[in-house]
C-alpha cells in the first residue's frame, strides 16, 4: 500500500448494496477485507462491528426481486484494508 494516499476510515456498519443507507462508495474504491471469528470471509454482504454480526448469502436462494437471501451470523467481526 502507498503511504501517501489517505484511506477513508472504515465505518462501524457497511453494506455492499448501493440502495442501503449504510453503503459508503468511498470505502469501496479500496479493497476491504472482513475477518469473522478469526477467519477471513469473502462472501460478506453487510457487517456491523459493534453489534458483532455479518450477513452472508444463504446458498443460491433468491428473494422475489432477484437479490440473494441473506442470513445473519453472530460473532467477532473485524474490518480491514488489504
Amino acid at each position: 500500500m502507498n503511504d501517501t494516499t489517505q484511506l477513508p476510515p472504515l465505518p462501524d456498519r457497511l453494506s455492499i448494496d448501493p440502495r442501503s443507507k449504510f453503503h459508503v462508495a468511498a470505502v469501496f474504491e479500496h479493497d476491504v477485507g472482513i475477518r469473522f471469528n478469526d477467519k477471513e470471509r469473502l462472501d460478506v454482504d453487510e457487517y456491523c462491528i459493534s453489534e458483532g454480526w455479518i450477513k452472508v448469502p444463504a446458498g443460491k436462494s433468491l428473494d422475489r426481486y432477484g437479490n440473494p437471501m441473506l442470513i445473519k451470523l453472530k460473532g467477532k467481526v473485524e474490518a480491514f484494508y488489504r
